[in-house]
């Protein structure tokens, strides 16, 4: 049982980096360093922590599975590198992995290019009861394919507008919101890893044997337009975050805090559900005890 005293201390944790009204939102705002009250060598205390914290969640996600009611979608995007795979390994570790579902969203295939930009994700959103974690989006279509807009040729639309971004910002605020009014409980993350970090860790995956699968030239080529991508990140979290779906805009220079700030911001999400075990009614109480009688009968 999560008391009060851990809930006010799990949203303190969580609060700045937390995004519900966009307006006046400033990337450069959050140091892709900030450890908040840990220091870098406090890995083990971070462990520590993130192990309590899947504890609270398997305890929160058999309520979830339990009551119903609401399915919960979290959404993960990051530049290459930031640690998006590790976060989501880490973090839903000790989950029922009946409870919990996890889709990667590549390049598209002709197939949901045949289709509208939200339909491949739309047909992937978790049931009732479960837990949907999606690496990479429909934001995709409001980043990379802004910063590689030559992209919108293969979707062939009727019209390409001037404020084709804007419009898709407001098809996603709508979207977002009809998930909130059906119960699916939406939370965001963006990995947001230093330039000097994800050179750091490319090196790594190019000097690793055992990295090197993880490299492509590709990452290379999408490093050299990363002012474009922090301008499209930017105006995305603007645009698009609200209560109902906030984004949070988690430090992933430390990866340890990284994955703390992910598993805190979950619990949050479970805890304002307000989860309970179904209650049994008398009728209910009186099989029960037929079902015993007869077992011990036997």
């Amino acid at each position: 049982m999560i008391t009060s005293k851990q809930t006010e201390k799990i949203q303190k944790f969580i609060k700045p980096y937390r995004i519900t009204d966009g307006k006046n939102f400033k990337l450069k705002a959050i140091d892709p360093d900030d450890m908040g009250e840990f220091g870098k060598n406090d890995k083990d205390r971070l462990k520590e922590a993130l192990e309590e914290g899947i504890a609270q969640m398997r305890e929160l996600q058999e309520k979830l599975y339990a009551d119903n009611k609401w399915g919960v979608l979290l959404i993960f995007q990051a530049m290459d590198a930031a640690g998006k795979d590790g976060a989501i390994k880490h973090v839903f570790s000790g989950v029922n992995p009946q409870g919990c579902q996890v889709m990667s969203f590549k390049s598209p295939s002709s197939e949901e290019l045949d289709h509208d930009f939200l339909w491949r994700c739309v047909k992937n959103l978790p049931e009732r009861g479960r837990i949907g974690v999606f690496n990479r989006s429909y934001y995709e279509e409001v980043l990379v394919v802004r910063v590689h807009p030559e992209y919108l040729g293969s979707q062939r639309l009727p019209m390409t507008e001037n404020n084709i971004w804007k419009k898709r910002f407001q098809d996603i605020t709508q979207f977002e919101k009809y998930l909130h009014h059906n119960g699916i409980l939406v939370r965001k993350f963006f990995l947001h890893v230093s330039k000097k970090e994800q050179k750091k860790r490319f090196l790594e995956r190019l000097d690793n044997p055992d990295k090197n699968w993880k490299f492509s030239q590709a990452d290379v080529k999408e490093r050299q337009h990363w002012d474009e991508y922090m301008d499209a990140y930017e105006d995305m979290i603007r645009n698009t975050a609200s209560e109902i779906a906030p984004w949070y805009i988690v430090p992933a220079d430390n990866k340890w805090y990284t994955r703390t700030i992910v598993g805190a911001a979950v619990i949050d999400a479970l805890l304002s559900l307000n989860l309970e075990f179904p209650k049994v009614d008398a009728s209910h109480f009186i099989d029960l005890k037929i079902a015993r009688e007869a077992l011990m009968n036997e």
